[in-house]
């Protein structure tokens, strides 16, 4: 007899065993685990009933009583005295009777009246001129330019204390020549700056002619 042969069979049936016994365990270790998560889902869903919340009330309004009308009353009504109204009587009516006519009065037309004096003329109030307020008038110098003929200017100046500090040129008759005519312009403003004096202040009027031959 074989003892080594039926140790390896006895060896190998108990390791087969052991297999099997294992594969076993995992099996129902699986379904049991398996079982588990089934009765979890398939666990019933709890229902819980939410009251609705409900609002507070909203507050009273406070009625504001109207404020007291503070205007004075009316003062009473007293009716007027009744006045009784008597109507004056007639004056008496006097009447007189003349035998004897009256004399006749001597009637003389009036006089006619005086002639009325025409009123005087109000003084004519114009610009003043240099001869009216000033005490020394200087000439203008005749500029040397190539022009000949007759230029007016009227000049309005004005003086502070006594000197002339500021001219106004108007050309009544202006020269052809532009830079003649500057020329005697310039002229013109010289002359009342440095020659004349005119006490005072003022404001007067200058005509000034020039003829170039």
């Amino acid at each position: 007899m074989n003892f080594a042969q039926e140790n390896n069979s006895s060896s190998r049936l108990t390791g087969f065993g052991v297999v099997v016994l294992i594969h076993v365990l995992m099996a129902y270790a699986l379904a049991s685990g398996l079982a588990k998560k089934v009765v979890q889902a398939i666990a019933p869903i709890e229902t819980k009933v939410i009251e609705e919340v409900k609002k507070p009330p909203p507050p009273v309004e406070k009625v504001v009583p109207p404020p007291p009308d503070m205007k004075a009353p009316p003062p009473p009504f007293i009716p007027p005295p009744e006045v009784q109204v008597t109507a004056p009587a007639p004056a008496p009516t006097i009447s007189t009777q003349s035998q004897t006519p009256p004399p006749k009065a001597d009637v003389h037309p009036a006089p006619p009246p005086a002639p009325v004096a025409a009123p005087a003329p109000a003084p004519r109030v114009g610009p003043k001129t240099a001869a009216m307020v000033c005490t020394k008038m200087g000439k203008p110098e005749v500029p040397s330019v190539n022009w000949s003929g007759r230029a007016e200017f009227k000049a309005t100046a004005t003086v502070k204390a006594g000197r002339v500090v500021s001219v106004e040129l108007a050309v009544i008759r202006g020269a052809s020549d532009r830079k003649a005519q500057r020329a005697m312009q310039n002229a013109i403003s010289q002359a009342l700056a440095d020659t004349y004096e005119c006490p005072g202040d003022h404001v007067f009027e200058q005509d000034f002619v020039f003829n170039i031959e």
